[in-house]
């Protein structure tokens, strides 16, 4: 993972605090994971039966809410949002520009 996606990771998951540091690790490297080939399915995202397993232990977690891991998610783009004045920030598309 380059230093770009590390920086984009620690700013969208600053915002959300899991019950537990195990569970903020693992949503780290999930979003790593999943985030690396996005729109796949999870089974060939993990690559391997462990990795596979531990990301559905944690999707089914009852200490993982879904509201907790959205909130850093959602202060990120609040704090965008305040740089840009409320205004959408303009994008150049292009062919290899991910929607």
């Amino acid at each position: 993972m380059d230093e770009e996606a590390d920086g984009w990771f620690d700013r969208e998951l600053a915002g959300c605090s899991l019950p537990d540091e195990r569970l903020n690790k693992r949503l780290r490297k999930l979003v790593a994971q999943i985030g690396s080939a996005m729109g796949e399915s999870i089974p060939l995202v993990c690559q391997d039966w462990a990795n596979t397993k531990a990301a559905y232990r944690f999707f089914s977690n009852d200490r993982v809410i879904e509201a907790d891991i959205l909130a850093g998610h959602f202060q990120s783009t609040r704090e965008r949002t305040i740089v840009t004045d409320g205004r959408p920030k303009p994008r150049r598309l292009t062919c290899a520009t991910p929607i």
